[in-house]
């Protein structure tokens, strides 16, 4: 695969952020997209503007956390193009508060987002990216390589989402299906306003500076460049690359200076 223009990628999590990003760069590059996402009336909004811009793109209403929900996803983009060339499992939902004080029903409904939510859609998705010999990508963190205090529940499902993509990788070794681990950084996108605090509700407000973050579109051009290169682990900035170095020969430091940047935010829940 040396472009995207022509080639049919299924994106969840489309109707903001980095997933919205991540179709409109897409389909600008010529691909066929196919958006995914609870929000009906946002994603027909966007589709809307996709085609009146010369794009190609159908949309589907669901959750991830169903099953069926996912393959209904799968089976609108057969039906629309064909075939599926790029699977992205976007889709994700945060947390902000200690393990002393969280509501378990938080790490559930974050475990079932996250990692559940790529487990449905990969399962369904899988037989047309072995047909084309395509990526299967998902969006993790850089949570997903070291784990990140104050966000137990979405550390632990970024963790899983990679061990079950890498088994993927490997049990498709001769099957030429391309699997990859893409890692943002703190991303200026909605998913930390919907982040859960402790009684489950949502933080509303984010502790960091948007300044200062990558934007959506920044992710979506660095992973459009993973699935060209069939990369297996997308690093985007200076704190994902130096999290994966750090950790190989000084993993207590490394969980020092997260406990001291975590501890820093406005209103840290650490007391």
């Amino acid at each position: 695969m040396k472009t995207l223009k022509d080639k049919v990628i299924v994106i969840t999590g489309a109707s903001s952020g980095i997933g919205e990003a991540m179709a409109r760069v897409y389909a600008a590059q010529g691909a066929k997209v196919v958006l995914g996402a609870r929000s009906g009336d946002k994603l027909e909004a966007i589709v809307g503007e996709i085609r009146a811009a010369g794009g190609d793109a159908v949309w589907c209403a669901m959750d991830v956390v169903s099953e069926e929900d996912c393959k209904r996803l799968i089976d609108t983009a057969v039906e629309a193009y064909g075939g599926i060339d790029v699977m992205i499992c976007n889709a994700g939902l945060s947390m902000r508060a200690l393990f002393d004080d969280v509501d378990l029903k938080v790490l559930h409904r974050l475990m079932d987002v996250n990692f559940w939510g790529t487990v449905n859609c990969a399962k369904y998705a899988l037989p047309y990216l072995q047909a084309s010999k395509g990526s299967l990508v998902g969006i993790s963190s850089v949570a997903g390589l070291h784990g990140l205090p104050g966000r137990t529940g979405y550390s632990a499902s970024k963790f899983a989402m990679t061990g079950f993509l890498e088994t993927v990788r490997i049990e498709n070794l001769k099957k030429g299906l391309h699997v990859m681990v893409a890692c943002p950084g703190f991303t200026a996108s909605n998913v930390r306003f919907s982040a859960l605090v402790a009684d489950g509700s949502q933080q509303g407000a984010t502790p960091r500076e948007e300044a200062k973050m990558m934007t959506p579109e920044e992710v979506a051009r660095i992973v459009a460049k993973g699935i060209l290169k069939r990369k297996r682990l997308c690093l985007m900035e200076i704190e994902g690359r130096a999290t994966h170095f750090v950790k190989k020969f000084a993993p207590a430091f490394l969980d020092k200076m997260f406990y001291l940047v975590m501890s820093k935010e406005p209103d840290s829940p650490f007391k």
